[in-house]
């Protein structure tokens, strides 16, 4: 931020002025009678708005785990908002530079956004976020909590960047060159654990990664086709690490065969690094006043190179000998590869003034193949009674791949029925087929899957006179075979959008969507049912001048039944998962009106959100904000916030919190 600050100040304002000649024939006098005019120097302008504020908090009564999981906002000075343009034609590099930047000084997202331009010469965007993330839910993955230990096995509080550069050439020209690239990293602390034998043990995590995007192309702009033409490659890194020093009995602590199980050091260290090349065309094209053609191609081919580490001392089992051991050093090298194609392709056609045909084609193929060699020492290797030292040496090595072929074509046919009315029809058909290595429960070296589906689709909108519109839109699926026991088969998808202007100042809108899915096979024994109702309404008298009230509210319910198999036992289970929720959310805001037309503005409401059935939540979060101009350009702000989060059945997970904010708004 201050990088930006400092490049808008040292932008030398100075115009170019005009050098005027007088005519060599004319007389002084008439010179001076009639002077020449000195060209007026470029305007030169900065608009906009900077927002500071202070933000107080006033601590968590309840879990700040959980505050930090789902809110995560604390207390200090704040540049709330910020959003400058600078203007003036007359320098040499650029004619307008915007900045935007919201929510920095120690607020969990940050946002920053620079564009500048040159008429006919470039244009020129950044784009940067930042994002602080934290979770550590007590009830999530933590096979301690019923003996009054509360530690998420799985949390994370880490930091992710990112950062976006595109560079256009010539823009609005027929043929456009660009360049972009783009930064993802992150790094921080966590908990994970660590599996060994019938024990896993909580141990300190500390990943960290980054992904570089790099790619280039040209847009040719023709009066009736287009294309682009882009050639790409990306680069990724992953040195995650996990570690421990101190004696930890893991999750299981009771003695197995008269000998206590414990980690007493561990040291992992993943060394990834990835790299691929990637080629893009994008085809449109208007060869006919009743023709449109479009066409995209994708060609990828990752490459992966996996070095790990591992070395873990205390006491051990081998569960396949019921050996005891008391360290173990793993090194494993890998590799894979994966070479991946899409290609879209289509048309739509208008046969005649009311009829639209719209037809696509879609493939997408990978095949990913990948090898790893396994080293593993294992050391003071005993058997159980007799306690004999000894020690082991396993080399090993390991193949796996994936194929997977997906298709997919649709047709869809849309008829104007009146100039209000339009009907839709069409159908889909997809198909493929996958195959992988086979997994050990399976007993079998390879598994293979397909997928067949048939669906159609329907719809119809309609837009009256006054205001009235709404649309449906229905999608049916009768499925063979999926790829995945959670994927869509057998289904019906619903949606119903409606909208009514009773008159300019007062809308209603209203929603409904249903998906319901079915996988009769009896080893899934999938079903899943989700419903969601909508209605919202935005009340504006006079354009809002004095009073704007907005309000909305949903009811969502959500039912899954999904046949499983447990780990431990190898037996069949049934997962039941229920929740029906009431989300609802309003503001009014209104001009306090003994002050007149350019008094303070008052903001009250807020949003609730309250779910039944396996896990019942309660989440409110009321708010209130006053907003006084003082200047002309400068107005007084302050806003109220409250949070208070509560589940019945983990109470310990509850929070509440008060948040105030104040600030100044300052107009340039």
């Amino acid at each position: 931020m201050k990088a930006w600050m400092l490049l808008l100040a040292a932008v030398p304002l100075v115009a170019q002025d005009a050098t005027q000649t007088p005519d060599a024939q004319a007389a002084p006098a008439a010179q001076e009678a009639n002077p020449v005019p000195a060209a007026a120097p470029a305007e030169q302008t900065v608009t906009g708005s900077v927002d500071l504020g202070y933000r107080w908090f006033t601590g968590v009564g309840g879990s700040a785990d959980a505050y930090r999981s789902v809110v995560n906002f604390g207390s200090g000075p704040r540049l709330l908002g910020l959003d400058l343009t600078f203007e003036s034609p007359s320098l040499k590099f650029f004619d307008k530079i915007n900045v935007r930047a919201e929510d920095w000084g120690g607020d969990p997202y940050r946002t920053a956004h620079v564009d500048a331009e040159r008429h006919d010469w470039y244009t020129f965007t950044f784009d940067y976020r930042s994002l602080t993330y934290f979770n550590f839910l007590p009830s999530f993955a933590d096979p301690t909590i019923g003996s009054g230990i509360f530690l998420d096995q799985q949390s994370f509080d880490t930091r992710r960047r990112m950062m976006d550069f595109e560079l256009d050439l010539r823009p609005g020209k027929r043929i456009v060159p660009y360049l972009a690239y783009s930064h993802d990293s992150g790094y921080g602390t966590g908990i994970s654990d660590f599996v060994n034998g019938l024990n896993s043990y909580a141990v300190a995590d500390k990943p960290r990664d980054a992904t570089e995007n790099y790619r280039g192309g040209v847009r040719v702009e023709m009066q009736k086709f287009h294309i682009t033409l882009e050639q790409g490659g990306t680069t990724f890194k992953d040195d995650q690490q996990v570690f421990t020093g101190t004696q930890n009995f893991g999750n299981n602590p009771a003695p197995f065969l008269s000998e206590q199980l414990s980690l007493t050091d561990l040291m992992q260290a993943y060394g990834m690094r990835g790299d691929s090349i990637y080629s893009k065309v994008l085809v449109t094209g208007n060869p006919t006043p009743w023709l449109d053609v479009f066409g995209q191609f994708l060609y990828s081919q990752p490459k992966t190179n996996v070095n790990y580490s591992q070395y873990n001392v205390g006491e051990f089992v081998d569960l396949a000998t019921l050996l005891f051991y008391t360290s173990e050093l793993d090194l494993v090298n890998g590799a894979a590869k994966q070479p991946h194609t899409t290609g879209t392709a289509g048309f739509e056609i208008r046969p005649m003034k009311r009829l639209r045909v719209i037809e696509s084609f879609m493939t997408d193929r990978l095949h990913d193949a990948s090898a790893a060699a396994l080293n593993q020492q294992i050391f003071t290797l005993a058997v159980a009674q007799n306690q004999t030292p000894a020690a082991a040496t396993l080399l090993s090595s390991f193949t796996d791949l994936l194929v997977m072929n997906y298709n997919s074509e649709q047709v869809d046919a849309l008829y104007d029925l009146t100039s209000r009315i339009t009907a839709r029809g069409g159908y889909r058909y997809e198909w493929g087929d996958g195959l992988t290595q086979g997994a050990l429960i399976s007993g079998v070296p390879t598994e293979t899957g397909t997928l067949k589906r048939n669906v159609g689709l329907a719809g119809v909108s309609y837009r009256a006179l006054r205001g009235l519109s709404f649309s449906i839109d229905f999608e049916g699926a009768d499925g063979d075979k999926a790829y995945f026991r959670t994927s869509l088969q057998n289904y019906e998808k619903a949606r119903i959008q409606a909208r009514y202007e009773v008159k300019p100042s007062l809308v209603l809108a209203a929603g409904f969507t249903v998906l319901n899915n079915e996988n009769p096979n009896p080893a899934v024994n999938y079903n899943f049912l989700s419903r969601d109702n909508s209605l919202s309404f935005t009340w504006n008298p006079n354009s809002g001048k004095w009073v704007t009230v907005t309000g909305e509210y949903t009811r969502a319910t959500l039912r899954s039944d999904l046949s499983y198999i447990v780990p431990e036992t190898f037996t069949s289970a049934q997962s039941f998962y229920r929740d029906n929720a009431h989300d609802a959310s309003t503001m009014v805001d209104l001009l306090i009106p003994a002050f007149g037309a350019k008094g303070p503005k008052l903001g009250m409401g807020g949003s609730m959100l309250l779910t039944s059935g396996s896990r019942p939540t309660q989440y409110y979060q009321p708010v209130m904000r006053l907003t006084t101009p003082t200047y002309k350009r400068m107005n007084w702000y302050g806003e109220w916030r409250y949070y208070g989060f509560g589940e019945p059945f983990y109470l310990y997970e509850g929070f509440r919190a008060h948040l105030l904010t104040l600030g100044v708004r300052v107009g340039l």
